[in-house]
């Protein structure tokens, strides 16, 4: 190989990379990567302890301890306003019926009572 055919060979590759750098900075992320905004209660929520884990999906719940991914509790919930939702289910613990009403007061932040009238607060996990 000649040594104008490296050069020119060389010269390819480098505007070759230059050209995929360009494509792949340019334009910002693709459109499923951007964040999408929370749909209700819909997702995974802390308590204030970080000891549980709760996820809702299409109805249902689960809670799991976050040191050892045990399940905790499971049930159904319902909207019963734009901003409240009613939980009921069974802890698996205790193996006894639970149920707590909820107040989203914001995107991040569900305030709950049980129906023994314990107050507490569940944070959004992102």
């Amino acid at each position: 190989m000649t040594i104008a055919r490296k050069v020119f060979s060389t010269g390819i590759a480098v505007a070759a990379a230059a050209t995929l750098a360009a494509c792949s900075t340019a334009g910002g992320p693709p459109p499923d990567s951007l964040p999408t905004r929370p749909n209700g209660i819909e997702g995974a929520w802390i308590d204030a302890q970080g000891t549980g884990l709760s996820t809702f999906a299409a109805g249902k719940f689960t809670t799991v301890a976050t040191d050892t991914g045990q399940k905790l509790a499971d049930g159904s919930y319902k909207m019963t306003g734009a901003t409240s939702v009613e939980i009921s289910g069974t802890s698996l613990i205790r193996q006894s019926p639970i149920g707590f009403n909820c107040l989203m007061v914001s995107t991040s932040q569900l305030n709950c009572t049980s129906s023994s009238g314990q107050n507490f607060v569940l944070t959004r996990r992102t």
